[in-house]
Parts: C-alpha cells; structure tokens; sequence
C-alpha cells in the first residue's frame, strides 16, 4: 500500500476517499522520505489542501478548519513546551517572521507517545490513533483554534530512535534553532514560509523552557499554603508567581532559580515580597520578619533579624533601589528599614503618624529620591521626592474591599492601587484599563496582588488560590497553577 493511500485511509473520516486523493497538491508535493522514516504531509501545502472540520459544526473558514495544529503554549498551562506525554518529532523554518526580528521562526512538532504499535511498520511510522490515547479536535477556543492530536505526519529531524509516534499535539515555536531546543534534532532543513506569521496570544519570543516541577508540598500551616504575589519578569515578557511558603513559580520568560522549599527552608513567618534583579537572573524572597532570601545573582544585603531587630508590625513589602544595590523593607505600621545604598526619607513612626488601617505597599519614584507608601483604606503618604496626586479617603470613598497593592505609572506622574476584590483606583496619569467588579468577576479568593505592563498599556492581578486575571483583553497571559 502506498504512502498515499495509507494516510487518505486515516483521513478518510473526515474527507472522502475521491475526493481526498482528487486534491493534486497534497499528492505532488506533500509527500518526502528522509532520515530513515517515512514522512507524510509537510505543512502548507497538505495542511491548506484539507479542510479538517468535515462533519462537525465548526465551518472551513474557521481557525480549527485550516489545517494547521495548535501552539503548544495554548494547551499547555501557557507554556510554550512539549506536553508532558509529548516528543518532539520535526521541525521546519519560516523566513522573514516580523514575530523574530524579521530573521527564521522554528516550528517543532510534538507527538502523543504510543501506547502500542498497532499500525506501525511496513515503512509507515505512526501508530493506531487508539494507541495514543488522544482525541482529535480543535483546541482550547474551539473553531477559533487550531486543532489539536489530528495529524499523523512527521518531517522526522528530532527523536529519529523513535520509530513508531502518535498524532501532534502541537507545536513549539521558537526564534532559535531547534537543536537548541532539543538536542535529538539534526540540522536537515525543512522550509515553510506560509507560517512565519501565524501566531497564538500565549507565544512569546522567549526561548522555550519547559514547566516548572509540581508545586512541593506546603510544609507547614503556618507559612499558609497560599499565593502571596505576582512579579512581572526583567523583559516584561512573563512574570512569576510565589506563595507564602517560599515556593516560586515561572511563567512566559521569566527564569526559575530556586524557592525555599527547594533549598530546604521553611520560613519563620509567611514569605509576603518578591523583588527580581535588573538582569533578570535572580530574585528576592522576604518572610514578614524581615529575613531576606537570595537565588540566582541576587546580592544579601542585610534583613531584620540579622540586624538584631524585631520589628514591631510585620514585614509586607520589599523595594529594590534603581542602582539594584540595595533594598527597603516596609512594616504594615509604615515603618521602612533600608539595606545597602537604599536611603530612608521618613517615616510614619518617626512622624508619629499612627495609619487608620495597616501600610500594604511601597512603590520607589523613578529617581529613587522617595517613595510612597499605601494604606489597607487607600490612604498614600509620601516620602522624598514623590508627589501626592490623591488617595481614596481624601475623596470619601470607601474601598468595598480592603486596598492591597499599589503601582507607580512609567511617568511616576501617578499610580494605582488594587482592593482585595480586583477593584483599580486610578490617580494622577494612571488610566483605568479595566477592574474585576466592573466585568462582573468575582475572584474566589482574595487579589493579593497587582503588576503593570511594561509601557503601563495594562496589569495583571493574582488572588490567593494563583488565579490570574490579566486587564485589558489585550494583555498577554502566560499561565497559572490555579486549581493546583
């Protein structure tokens, strides 16, 4: 039986037998032997040639219809990596993708592993689809996706020991070459330009990396087994996420370098600040006793019980200076302990300013000459050279939910403040870009945090279960554990 028939047999399903082999294109150019495997149906040609949604409700102008398998990031918790489940079998090169600088964008193929091998030899490489457990469909968006575990085709560089390999699941795509992605892929080049400028919100020009391990067990009650915040990465491009006892996870292009359970640590009091390195190569862990954990290139410059202090509030919030050598840390009475070159301008105890409702935040100016710091009740006091540009009592308003993040604009000519509920109060050059009251979500935990974009064009929030809502529709989201 001829290569050709064995795959209008698979298709068969779906398209007519006649009507299949009838489409010249996929006959003449789709079919190619290499790397001692059989390979059918190279994208672009095949993939346009077929309409795959014959028989189902979605039409064949829709995304699920044209043919082409699913970004691996939409279907994978975000992440742009093989599903676990899943090896790399092929890739080939578009040219000229303004997603990659204009330069190539790499697309690897990823296969369902096969449970059997009914179906494989007699030089066909692909097993029954009963054998990889998968079900052939569209993917997260239904007809607005593309589909998912349908394709049995391989343009073979990657994995060439494996002989026998399920449907793909969906692609990787990179602006790397694959053989730095996975070193089993060879440099035997495949080329379709047709896709250079496909694309899913999800995808990132980071390089990809695969999911971070399972969170590890929360050790004790007493770190509360919660999110504590979300910081966005050095590029912007991702953000991570970490819980109260130390455990931290990485999402888009953000790098992982370890968490405490990783490094053994339990901490004294739950973990409530995260603060990233300039490079992006490191970060900042801080418990509410002040105690300050370091990964990657990030540099010890001191924390509170080292110091031989106890503060007398607990610690809430961390802020890097702009030089990256040095550190404040904030008490939920408004009492700030500078490290390094962070120089104090104030405080409320050494104001004697007792706040109406606990400090929750701390944002530096662009200069770093001052800082502002946030009350639960939407209260701001200024330090330095930052200016007051309103607060919520100064305006009789009473948040619904208690206020527990603050953000400075780029301009630093304003900033917003987030409530426990996703509401966003806006100040000075701040613009409102959506809250989650306003779109009738209500979060089934707590907001404990809230990020901005980079350029301010939106911001995304986290809630104690590790939900992330990303505001305005137009901001990317990288992923979540919520649920887990």
């Amino acid at each position: 039986m001829s290569l050709v028939d064995r795959a209008a047999g698979f298709l068969e399903t779906r398209v007519s037998r006649r009507s299949f082999i009838n489409r010249s294109a996929y006959a003449g150019s789709a079919v190619a032997i290499g790397a001692g495997l059989d390979l059918a149906l190279r994208p672009g040609t095949a993939y346009g040639a077929i309409c795959t949604c014959v028989g189902t409700s979605c039409n064949c102008g829709s995304k699920c219809c044209a043919g082409f398998s699913e970004f691996c990031c939409s279907i994978n918790g975000g992440y742009n990596w093989c599903p676990e489940g899943s090896i790399m079998g092929g890739w080939w090169k578009a040219d000229n993708s303004t997603y990659c600088g204009n330069g190539p964008r790499y697309y690897m193929d990823c296969h369902a592993s096969c449970n059997c091998t009914t179906g494989c030899g007699n030089g066909w490489g692909f097993c029954e689809p009963s054998c990889d457990g998968e079900t052939c469909g569209c993917g997260p968006n239904g007809c607005n996706s593309y589909v998912t575990n349908c394709f049995q085709f391989r343009y073979g560089q990657c994995n060439q020991q494996v002989s026998c390999i399920g449907r793909i699941r969906c692609r990787v795509v990179a602006c790397v070459p694959p053989w730095t992605v996975d070193p089993t892929c060879t440099t035997t080049l495949a080329v379709d330009n047709s896709t250079a400028e496909m694309n899913e919100p999800c995808w990132t020009s980071a390089k990809p990396s695969p999911p971070p391990p399972p969170l590890p067990p929360c050790p004790s009650p007493a770190t509360r087994c919660e999110t504590a915040g979300l910081v966005v990465s050095a590029t912007g491009k991702g953000y991570y996420l970490f819980t109260g006892y130390g455990a931290v996870l990485n999402y888009g292009d953000a790098l992982w370098h370890g968490g405490l359970p990783s490094a053994g640590v339990t901490p004294a009091k739950p973990v409530v600040a995260m603060a990233v390195t300039s490079t992006g190569l490191g970060y900042y862990l801080v418990d509410g006793t002040g105690s300050v954990h370091t990964f990657g290139d990030a540099v010890f410059w001191g924390g509170l019980p080292g110091a031989g202090i106890k503060p007398a509030k607990p610690v809430v919030a961390m802020a890097l200076t702009p030089t990256g050598l040095g550190y404040y840390l904030l008490a939920s009475n408004g009492a700030v302990y500078p490290f390094g070159d962070a120089v104090t301008r104030g405080d409320l105890p050494t104001l004697k300013v007792t706040p109406a409702k606990p400090v929750v935040a701390m944002a530096l100016t662009p200069t770093g000459l001052g800082y502002y710091l946030a009350g639960a009740n939407g209260a701001i006091y200024t330090f330095g050279d930052a200016v007051f540009w309103g607060g919520l009592p100064g305006q009789g308003v009473t948040p619904a939910k208690p206020v527990v993040a603050m953000a400075l604009t780029p301009t630093g000519l304003g900033y917003y403040l987030a409530g426990a509920n996703g509401a966003i109060y806006t100040f000075g050059d701040a613009v409102f870009q959506g809250g989650l009251p306003g779109q009738g979500v209500t979060p089934k935990a707590d907001v404990v945090s809230l990020s901005l974009v980079p350029g301010g064009t939106g911001y995304w929030m986290t809630d104690l279960d590790a939900q992330v809502f990303a505001l305005p529709a137009t901001t990317p989201f990288y992923g979540s554990a919520y649920g887990t």
